[in-house]
């Protein structure tokens, strides 16, 4: 049986995940004011997982495994490569890299988030999911498929909050990559654009929490896709400001934030928004 190193301790790979609390919205959702209130106000146990403090009923499924300074552009097929994580590569179609600070940077790809990792232990890609977290079309079609039945199976093992919602809108979760070259999956729920009463506070929540979630499992690379830009109908270029914008906030708490994107308009609304937030 294969086993997992969890804060120093070893455990089987069949047992069940530890659950943890996410950190969201500064703001109550209108249509559930109980779940989304008190939000951010988390406690650290000493056996390692983060548990949001009573009555807050939010939940995630974690394993925690231990484990430039300027702008550059690329295009043409290239192998992206970080020396940091020992020479890991993936494959990408184009790749343009902004610094977030002296520690950090963003880099904006166009390719197969399926494919992408750094170092197969501290890295994680995020996963657009719906409510029920059990797969579905598009972004999260592909990454279920990629990863094989195990990860259905640990996101049916997430609690739910309420009946058929075990990952409200705008929160995050955690599950092992299984047969993904990352090491992990963030889950997370993107607002529809036309239905939902507030998409931008949404979307930037979907983003900060799966940041949140990452840097709290001890993540160090982390990819996104264009959250919410498929059958969700986000407007790219509204889109992207809210995840540029996010991902600004947690500028020193990765090693790489990356986004890997789809399509050619996608990549090239991110690009520009890149180049208007960052380097103005």
């Amino acid at each position: 049986m294969k086993m997992m190193s969890i804060n120093g301790a070893r455990t089987a790979s069949s047992s069940r995940y530890l659950v943890a609390a996410t950190a969201t919205a500064t703001r109550p959702r209108s249509n559930n004011s109980n779940i989304n209130k008190g939000v951010g106000n988390l406690s650290k146990r000493s056996f390692g997982y983060y548990q949001r403090k009573p009555t807050i009923p939010y939940f995630l499924r974690l394993p925690t495994i231990s484990s430039a300074s300027s702008s550059s552009s690329s295009s043409s097929f290239i192998m992206s490569e970080s020396a940091s994580a020992g020479g890991s590569t993936q494959a990408v179609e184009d790749s343009s890299t902004f610094p977030l600070s002296t520690t950090t940077l963003l880099k904006i790809n166009k390719g197969d988030i399926t494919k992408w990792f750094i170092d197969g232990s501290s890295d994680a890609i995020v996963n657009p999911a719906n409510e029920r977290m059990l797969g579905g079309g598009g972004a999260d079609g592909a990454i279920h498929t990629a990863a094989g039945p195990e990860l259905r199976n640990a996101c049916y093992d997430v609690p739910e909050v309420r009946p058929g919602v075990r990952c409200p809108t705008g929160e995050a979760r955690i599950t092992p990559g299984f047969k993904l070259p990352a090491s992990h999956v963030i889950h997370t729920v993107g607002p529809v654009y036309d239905t939902d009463a507030n998409p931008a506070f949404s979307l930037r929540n979907a983003y900060r929490n799966s940041l949140i979630v990452g840097k709290d499992n001890n993540i160090k690379y982390i990819a996104f896709p264009a959250i919410s830009c498929g059958v969700y109908g986000y407007p790219f270029e509204e889109a992207a400001t809210e995840a540029i914008s996010a991902v600004k906030e947690f500028s020193d708490d990765f090693k790489e934030v990356h986004f890997v994107l789809f399509s050619d308009e996608i990549y090239s609304a991110w690009l520009k928004k890149a180049n208007e937030l960052l380097q103005a």
